[in-house]
Protein backbone atom coordinates (compact mmCIF):
# COMPACT_ATOMS: atom_id res chain seq x y z
CA UNK A 1 0.00 0.00 0.00
CA UNK A 2 2.80 2.73 1.07
CA UNK A 3 4.28 1.69 -2.71
CA UNK A 4 1.57 2.36 -4.42
CA UNK A 5 0.92 5.63 -2.59
CA UNK A 6 4.81 6.81 -3.57
CA UNK A 7 3.89 5.91 -6.80
CA UNK A 8 1.05 7.89 -7.07
CA UNK A 9 2.80 10.84 -5.54
CA UNK A 10 5.27 10.75 -8.13
CA UNK A 11 2.79 10.70 -10.98
CA UNK A 12 1.01 13.55 -9.41
CA UNK A 13 4.35 15.44 -8.71
CA UNK A 14 5.26 14.71 -12.53
CA UNK A 15 1.90 16.16 -14.08
CA UNK A 16 2.12 18.74 -12.28
CA UNK A 17 5.19 19.73 -13.25
CA UNK A 18 5.30 19.40 -16.59
CA UNK A 19 1.72 21.36 -16.33
CA UNK A 20 3.28 24.22 -14.59
CA UNK A 21 6.60 24.61 -16.73
CA UNK A 22 4.76 24.79 -19.70
CA UNK A 23 5.28 27.95 -21.64
CA UNK A 24 4.57 29.45 -25.21
CA UNK A 25 8.03 29.22 -26.74
CA UNK A 26 8.45 30.99 -29.98
CA UNK A 27 10.15 29.98 -32.88
CA UNK A 28 13.05 33.06 -32.82
CA UNK A 29 14.36 30.92 -29.88
CA UNK A 30 14.20 27.35 -31.89
CA UNK A 31 17.38 25.25 -32.53
CA UNK A 32 18.11 23.85 -35.73
CA UNK A 33 16.98 20.75 -34.81
CA UNK A 34 14.21 18.44 -36.86
CA UNK A 35 11.78 17.03 -34.30
CA UNK A 36 11.55 13.38 -34.93
CA UNK A 37 8.51 11.94 -36.75
CA UNK A 38 7.66 9.69 -34.34
CA UNK A 39 7.91 12.36 -31.82
CA UNK A 40 5.43 14.29 -33.69
CA UNK A 41 3.26 11.20 -33.66
CA UNK A 42 3.27 10.77 -30.09
CA UNK A 43 1.88 14.53 -30.08
CA UNK A 44 -0.86 14.72 -32.25
CA UNK A 45 -1.84 10.84 -30.76
CA UNK A 46 -2.29 12.36 -27.28
CA UNK A 47 -3.99 15.05 -28.97
CA UNK A 48 -6.94 12.75 -29.88
CA UNK A 49 -7.42 11.53 -26.39
CA UNK A 50 -9.10 14.89 -25.63
CA UNK A 51 -12.59 14.49 -24.04
CA UNK A 52 -15.19 15.13 -26.56
CA UNK A 53 -18.42 15.25 -26.63
CA UNK A 54 -20.12 12.23 -27.83
CA UNK A 55 -16.90 11.18 -29.20
CA UNK A 56 -17.17 13.32 -32.66
CA UNK A 57 -13.51 14.02 -32.80
CA UNK A 58 -13.87 16.97 -34.12
CA UNK A 59 -10.16 17.71 -34.86
CA UNK A 60 -7.65 17.35 -37.70
CA UNK A 61 -4.31 17.62 -38.58
CA UNK A 62 -1.70 18.92 -41.19
CA UNK A 63 1.94 18.92 -40.43
CA UNK A 64 4.18 21.29 -42.03
CA UNK A 65 7.84 20.74 -42.38
CA UNK A 66 10.84 21.11 -44.99
CA UNK A 67 9.86 22.45 -48.02
CA UNK A 68 6.45 23.52 -46.79
CA UNK A 69 7.30 26.03 -44.54
CA UNK A 70 8.79 28.58 -47.04
CA UNK A 71 5.25 29.38 -49.08
CA UNK A 72 3.89 29.80 -45.70
CA UNK A 73 6.32 32.46 -45.57
CA UNK A 74 6.08 33.97 -48.98
CA UNK A 75 2.19 34.27 -48.00
CA UNK A 76 2.45 35.39 -44.28
CA UNK A 77 4.71 38.43 -45.52
CA UNK A 78 2.79 39.25 -48.61
CA UNK A 79 -0.74 39.08 -46.28
CA UNK A 80 0.32 42.07 -44.43
CA UNK A 81 2.56 44.10 -46.71
CA UNK A 82 -1.41 44.42 -48.51
CA UNK A 83 -3.10 45.47 -45.35
CA UNK A 84 -0.26 47.70 -43.91
CA UNK A 85 1.00 50.55 -44.92
CA UNK A 86 4.53 51.30 -45.61
CA UNK A 87 5.20 52.69 -42.44
CA UNK A 88 3.53 49.55 -40.42
CA UNK A 89 5.60 47.34 -42.52
CA UNK A 90 9.04 48.19 -43.22
CA UNK A 91 11.80 45.54 -44.87
CA UNK A 92 12.89 44.32 -42.17
CA UNK A 93 8.99 43.32 -40.90
CA UNK A 94 8.72 41.86 -43.99
CA UNK A 95 11.62 39.71 -44.18
CA UNK A 96 11.13 38.12 -40.57
CA UNK A 97 7.86 37.42 -41.43
CA UNK A 98 8.74 35.86 -44.66
CA UNK A 99 11.78 33.85 -42.86
CA UNK A 100 10.04 33.24 -39.75
CA UNK A 101 8.34 29.62 -40.40
CA UNK A 102 11.82 28.40 -41.47
CA UNK A 103 12.78 28.81 -38.41
CA UNK A 104 9.93 25.81 -36.86
CA UNK A 105 11.12 22.89 -37.63
CA UNK A 106 7.62 21.63 -37.77
CA UNK A 107 4.26 23.61 -37.96
CA UNK A 108 1.00 22.16 -37.10
CA UNK A 109 -2.37 23.31 -38.30
CA UNK A 110 -5.13 23.02 -36.09
CA UNK A 111 -8.41 22.25 -38.30
CA UNK A 112 -12.35 21.84 -36.36
CA UNK A 113 -14.19 19.87 -37.96
CA UNK A 114 -17.71 20.34 -37.30
CA UNK A 115 -20.15 17.28 -37.05
CA UNK A 116 -23.15 17.81 -40.15
CA UNK A 117 -24.82 14.30 -38.70
CA UNK A 118 -25.10 15.38 -35.04
CA UNK A 119 -27.20 18.20 -33.42
CA UNK A 120 -23.86 19.95 -31.14
CA UNK A 121 -23.19 23.06 -31.00
CA UNK A 122 -20.02 25.07 -32.41
CA UNK A 123 -18.47 25.97 -29.11
CA UNK A 124 -18.83 22.06 -27.68
CA UNK A 125 -16.51 21.12 -31.02
CA UNK A 126 -14.21 24.19 -30.62
CA UNK A 127 -13.63 23.03 -27.28
CA UNK A 128 -12.61 19.63 -27.67
CA UNK A 129 -9.88 20.79 -30.06
CA UNK A 130 -8.94 23.52 -28.02
CA UNK A 131 -8.11 20.70 -24.95
CA UNK A 132 -6.14 18.39 -27.87
CA UNK A 133 -4.00 21.64 -28.36
CA UNK A 134 -3.20 21.76 -24.90
CA UNK A 135 -2.36 17.73 -25.21
CA UNK A 136 -0.45 18.64 -28.10
CA UNK A 137 1.48 21.43 -25.51
CA UNK A 138 2.41 19.28 -22.52
CA UNK A 139 3.48 16.23 -24.70
CA UNK A 140 5.55 18.81 -26.25
CA UNK A 141 6.77 20.10 -22.27
CA UNK A 142 7.64 16.10 -21.49
CA UNK A 143 9.80 15.81 -24.57
CA UNK A 144 11.52 19.12 -23.92
CA UNK A 145 10.15 20.59 -27.01
CA UNK A 146 9.17 24.49 -27.40
CA UNK A 147 5.82 25.00 -28.78
CA UNK A 148 3.03 27.74 -28.97
CA UNK A 149 -0.09 28.11 -30.50
CA UNK A 150 -0.34 31.20 -33.37
CA UNK A 151 -3.61 32.04 -34.18
CA UNK A 152 -2.94 35.38 -35.74
CA UNK A 153 -5.25 35.99 -39.27
CA UNK A 154 -2.67 35.13 -41.73
CA UNK A 155 -2.72 31.50 -40.69
CA UNK A 156 -6.51 31.18 -40.69
CA UNK A 157 -6.28 32.83 -44.35
CA UNK A 158 -3.64 30.11 -45.54
CA UNK A 159 -5.45 26.77 -44.20
CA UNK A 160 -8.56 28.33 -45.55
CA UNK A 161 -7.63 28.87 -49.03
CA UNK A 162 -5.73 25.54 -49.12
CA UNK A 163 -6.97 22.98 -47.45
CA UNK A 164 -10.44 23.63 -45.67
CA UNK A 165 -13.70 22.03 -46.49
CA UNK A 166 -16.80 23.74 -45.72
CA UNK A 167 -17.64 22.45 -42.27
CA UNK A 168 -14.07 22.96 -41.38
CA UNK A 169 -12.13 26.30 -39.47
CA UNK A 170 -8.54 26.77 -38.81
CA UNK A 171 -8.10 27.47 -35.34
CA UNK A 172 -4.18 28.52 -36.01
CA UNK A 173 -0.89 26.81 -36.10
CA UNK A 174 0.95 25.15 -33.52
CA UNK A 175 4.96 25.72 -33.87
CA UNK A 176 7.71 23.25 -32.51
CA UNK A 177 11.48 22.97 -31.99
CA UNK A 178 14.00 21.85 -29.48
CA UNK A 179 15.20 25.14 -27.60
CA UNK A 180 18.39 25.88 -25.02
CA UNK A 181 15.91 24.86 -22.00
CA UNK A 182 18.65 25.82 -19.44
CA UNK A 183 18.93 29.51 -20.56
CA UNK A 184 15.58 30.25 -21.61
CA UNK A 185 13.87 32.46 -18.73
CA UNK A 186 10.19 33.15 -18.91
CA UNK A 187 8.97 36.21 -16.83
CA UNK A 188 5.21 35.69 -17.19
CA UNK A 189 3.53 34.80 -13.98
CA UNK A 190 0.22 32.96 -13.05
CA UNK A 191 -2.76 35.07 -10.65
CA UNK A 192 -2.89 33.51 -7.62
CA UNK A 193 -6.16 30.76 -7.74
CA UNK A 194 -7.66 32.64 -4.72
CA UNK A 195 -8.32 35.67 -7.04
CA UNK A 196 -9.68 33.85 -9.55
CA UNK A 197 -12.39 31.11 -7.40
CA UNK A 198 -15.60 31.68 -5.73
CA UNK A 199 -16.13 29.19 -2.99
CA UNK A 200 -19.54 28.56 -2.28
CA UNK A 201 -20.64 26.03 0.66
Amino acid sequence: MMMCEEKRHVRQQVLTDIIRRRRSVFADDYLDMPVPEVIIREILTNATWAPTYKMTQPWRFIVLQDSQRAPFGEYLAAYYRKRLSATEWSYSRHERARLYPLKAPCIIVIIMRCNTKIDIKEWEEMAAVCCAVQNMALTCEAYDIGAYWDSCDACIAYARENWLAENEQCLGFFYMGYYDRQNYCSAKKRTDIDKKTTWLY
